[in-house]
């Protein structure tokens, strides 16, 4: 219950948050520095967040604050880069918090990881589209943020058990500057390269029907089924099977089914990088969080710059989902040698 309504709540942050972006900024002669503003604070400020988090040691408190910091933020509006400043760092906090508490209490699972991470990409759709259409007043919106938050900061002490969740025993590698340093490295990179598949990967059927809702409800079923599969095959088979088979489905990628399946495929991947930084840094959770988001704001940052098309389809997302296959299984090779 306690991953179920963080998941809530992560949904409606993101919700909000592009809701908010497109309802006050879309076509405005600010818009590509506020992106830029927002996605900054968002993702790359998660990391010092991160360090703040493991030391403060309130999770709770911070996902409430961070929530509370994007309800306020359309004072600041006639500020568009303070706006889009608040906004993002709203958003990272909520993330850390939220994302510390999940990965300090969900022991060795990866199933409790991908619940809680999966509904973001159907929060950022629908919040576009709202944003957008102007369908829902903002009053709305926010008030729904704001009753959530309320429940999360009353709710979940009453959701805790009485037993204290214990973080795992430090790994101690053979070589341990070595072996961490390529886990890390590793990790980076494959979360840099889901990313930028993420922000640039487009199919000549996308536009048609109801395809783009399958495209993003591939991304939430995949995290979601990546952490329920990991702990029932373990972590490197999943990671294995699920980015090669998405390597040959990306083939095949003018057809519809084939792109929706390799994208699920693809996406399986995102709760297992959490887990096996939750092995790496158990004492360091919000860091390990932190650097992660980190490398999602690296994957995006070519786009800003206009380098939508270093990746080629198919081959080219085809060469992504076999690089990240190898760095990932690599990465969690030398995690359990270190075990």
């Amino acid at each position: 219950m306690l991953t179920g309504l963080y998941s809530l709540t992560h949904f409606l942050v993101d919700f909000t948050c592009a809701y908010l972006i497109f309802f006050r900024l879309r076509g405005s002669d600010f818009w590509l520095v506020s992106l830029i503003t927002y996605n900054f604070f968002a993702f790359a400020m998660q990391m010092p967040l991160g360090v703040v988090a493991d030391a403060v040691n309130h999770n709770r408190l911070f996902a409430c604050i961070g929530c509370l910091m994007i309800i306020l933020s359309p004072f600041l509006i006639e500020v568009p880069i303070l706006f889009c400043g608040v906004l993002g760092s709203g958003n990272a906090l909520f993330h850390i918090g939220a994302g510390r508490d999940v990965l300090l209490r969900s022991g060795k699972s990866y199933t409790a990881l991908g619940l809680f991470v999966s509904p973001g990409a159907i929060g950022l759709f629908l919040g576009t589209l709202c944003g957008i259409s102007e369908i829902l007043p903002q009053y709305a919106v926010l008030s729904l943020l704001f009753a959530d938050a309320a429940a999360l900061y009353i709710l979940i002490p009453k959701l805790r058990t009485k037993l204290s969740a214990e973080s795992e025993a430090v790994l101690v590698p053979k070589r341990p500057f070595r072996d961490f340093s390529i886990m890390l490295i590793c990790l980076i990179l494959v979360v840099c390269l889901r990313s930028y598949v993420g922000a640039t990967l487009t199919f000549p059927w996308k536009s048609e029907g109801s395809f783009a809702l399958f495209l993003v409800i591939s991304v939430v079923m995949g995290k979601a089924a990546g952490g329920f599969l990991a702990d029932h095959f373990g972590a490197l088979k999943t990671v294995f099977a699920s980015l090669l088979l998405s390597s040959v489905l990306f083939l095949f990628y003018k057809t519809p089914i084939c792109g929706i399946i390799a994208v699920f495929l693809f996406n399986m991947s995102m709760p297992i990088t959490l887990g096996a930084v939750r092995q790496l840094m158990p004492q360091r959770l919000g860091f390990g969080f932190g650097l992660l988001t980190f490398g999602l704001f690296l994957g995006i940052v070519p786009v800003f710059l206009n380098f939508n098309k270093l990746l080629v389809m198919p081959y080219g997302y085809t060469l992504a989902a076999v690089i990240s296959s190898g760095l990932l299984y690599y990465g969690l090779k030398e995690q359990s040698h270190a075990a």
